[in-house]
């Protein structure tokens, strides 16, 4: 199991309102916890089970090891913790690879709002992340597969501390960058999701404390202390 100290955002208008003023990129890897069997690792690690992946961002990420199989992931996960400027409505997309049917899926929960503290446990279908299949890197919006369909999803999130946490579910799915996000369009050409910066990974790290974004947000990081 990896740990590290979660990570505080503040952030501080320094431009006129904007229609979609925020967004952030995250670096899977580099999950404030990652719980085995949900690992990290690269495309060597991938190409013993099947096709390998090719330029992850900075070479790396998580997922379980394994080839894809029917059922699969039961334990593991990895989680993220987030201040949110504003209260308002986010989406998220996942930049994946998915080999095939059996490797396309996992538990999502954002609490708040979300109150299935292990939808591992309760199979609860709302917190199902339906995968966009795949054998390269692409993006993929997170969304709700239910029984009657699959539908993007969308969290109502309080300003504050969100803890984002993607759980395993199925052998093989891999995660390499979380994109968060108030631009709720559905097509990813309006989005367009991106990669984290220099600086945001570095953030994530805790190696430096302030970034500002040209033409977003000014924003603030600093350890938090348990």
């Amino acid at each position: 199991m990896r740990i590290v100290a979660p990570i505080c955002v503040a952030f501080a208008l320094v431009l006129a309102p904007m229609a979609h003023a925020f967004d952030l990129a995250l670096e899977a890897e580099l999950a404030d916890e990652i719980v085995e069997p949900m690992v990290v690792a690269t495309p060597a690690d991938a190409a013993a089970f099947g096709p390998e992946p090719v330029d992850p961002s900075r070479g790396q990420f998580i997922w379980m090891p394994g080839p894809p199989a029917t059922g699969g992931g039961g334990a593991g996960y990895a989680r993220y913790v987030v201040q949110i400027p504003a209260a308002g409505t986010y989406a998220i997309w996942g930049r994946v690879v998915a080999w095939d049917g059996n490797s396309d899926s996992f538990w999502v929960t954002v609490s708040p709002p979300d109150t299935d503290p292990d939808p591992q446990t309760s199979q609860d279908t709302t917190y199902r992340w339906a995968v966009q299949q795949g054998n390269e890197w692409h993006w993929d919006r997170i969304n709700q597969w239910l029984d009657g369909g699959t539908f993007e999803r969308e969290w109502e999130l309080p300003q504050g501390e969100v803890v984002i946490t993607i759980w395993v579910r199925e052998d093989a799915t891999m995660l390499d960058t979380l994109y968060i996000t108030d631009n709720l369009e559905t097509d990813e050409a309006a989005v367009n999701p991106r990669l984290p910066t220099d600086e945001e990974v570095a953030m994530q790290l805790g190696e430096t404390t302030a970034v500002e974004p040209a033409g977003k947000l000014a924003v603030r990081w600093a350890e938090l202390k348990r």
